[in-house]
């Protein structure tokens, strides 16, 4: 069985233990009405492994602290069954916030035109981060952003990370209230 891409980050197909997660997890979620974002794993030297998993709802409305908690509920039987960690974990289940890491393909489209921090595996034109607005995909299927520095295009498994400003988003709430 080959594993599915993680919704670890972006271009990443994640640690194995975050695969194997999303494998468990994914099918549950979607049936729950919500969209896997981003599962990460990180263990610290004194046994403070935590297990984040960052979701949202299928449908256009916010997160709530009752979906975290349902899905914390439902997340946490599904890995007792599975098992998949072998040590004591803290379990957190949130929403991507407003900064929210930008961890799938879709995502670019999705958020065309809005500002976002990129992060490239390697090198390109001299620089690995990139700040701009993005411009969605093109038809072959590159992400697109516009910065300071001209127009820019990479493909989606060359991003080590990429995250949504919230500066923009920030400054028009304000003004609606």
């Amino acid at each position: 069985m080959v594993p599915k891409p993680s919704a670890k980050s972006a271009g990443s197909e994640g640690t194995l233990i975050e695969v194997t997660i999303s494998q468990i997890i994914e099918d549950a979620m979607n049936e729950l009405g919500f969209s896997l974002v981003r599962v990460q794993f990180s263990g610290g030297k004194a046994g403070r492994n935590q297990l984040q998993i960052m979701t949202e709802p299928k449908e256009d409305r916010e997160m709530t602290v009752e979906d975290c908690q349902m899905l914390s509920r439902h997340i946490s039987v599904l890995l007792d069954v599975d098992d998949p960690i072998a040590s004591a974990y803290v379990l957190e289940v949130s929403s991507p916030g407003i900064d929210r890491p930008l961890t799938r393909i879709e995502d670019f489209k999705r958020f065309n035109g809005e500002l976002a921090k990129i992060t490239l595996r390697r090198m390109l034109d001299g620089r690995r981060r990139f700040q701009g607005r993005l411009t969605g995909l093109s038809a072959n299927k590159k992400v697109g952003i516009e910065t300071s520095f001209g127009r820019f295009e990479f493909d989606f498994n060359e991003i080590e990370s990429a995250r949504i400003d919230p500066s923009e988003i920030l400054i028009r709430q304000g003004a609606a209230v």
